[in-house]
């Protein structure tokens, strides 16, 4: 779901950078073949993600649900020389794809799949000192996700948080129970004194975190 009006939606995506023909690609297949095709980050969000890779020009990333690839890809094309980034999926029936994506991305050699459960391969990437993370998977698991990497992100380093205004739910009297858990992570972030944080209105809602510097 887009948050701002449609005619908003399409003069953000004419004005920002063109869609890259690798990650148009991507985007056309998703739709063609993948169940629930709008988990995707598409353009506009993309960009985004890309702009804050190249801003922060990380070392290491952390990526909690890889889908298609797609965002994985906008995040690598910041890496600094040298940098990986460390991506996590649930579902094994994605790997096929998600491994070809990688290959004819150009990153391939800088990005790192793994597959199967998130908070077990966090704990065993737990080496790993990261400047970026992206969380975009069960939202029910947020705050765990949140939890487990904290420690392990550096001062000044920035989490990316996806749906956290989930359809406008969080602001409204719905009750159901995806809503009542991404409402209590957007309270508890929002309380939490070792970070500063922003929510932004892009597509169905996105959390800036950065730890405090030391």
């Amino acid at each position: 779901m887009e948050i701002l009006p449609p005619p908003l939606q399409a003069y953000l995506d004419a004005h920002c950078d063109p869609e890259p023909e690798m990650l148009i690609t991507i985007n056309r297949e998703t739709h063609v073949k993948v169940l629930k095709p709008h988990m995707l980050s598409g353009h506009y969000q993309g960009r985004l993600l890309s702009m804050l890779s190249k801003m922060l020009q990380p070392k290491c990333i952390l990526e909690i649900g890889t889908y298609t690839g797609y965002a994985t890809i906008c995040l690598a094309e910041g890496l600094a020389e040298g940098g990986e980034i460390h991506t996590i999926e649930v579902n094994l029936e994605m790997e096929e794809m998600i491994r070809k994506n990688f290959k004819n991305s150009g990153f391939e050699k800088k990005i790192f799949p793994h597959f199967g459960d998130a908070q077990r391969i966090i704990l065993e990437l737990s080496d790993k000192n990261y400047d970026l993370v992206f969380i975009d998977a069960d939202k029910k698991n947020n705050y765990a996700y949140f939890q487990l990497i904290i420690n392990q992100l550096k001062p000044g380093g920035v989490i990316i948080v996806d749906n956290v205004l989930w359809k406008g739910k969080v602001y409204s009297e719905a009750n159901d129970t995806d809503t009542r858990l991404i409402r209590e992570f957007n309270d508890l972030i929002s309380a939490d004194d070792r970070v500063e944080k922003l929510i932004l209105p892009v597509r169905d809602g996105i959390t800036l975190i950065r730890k405090k510097q030391l």
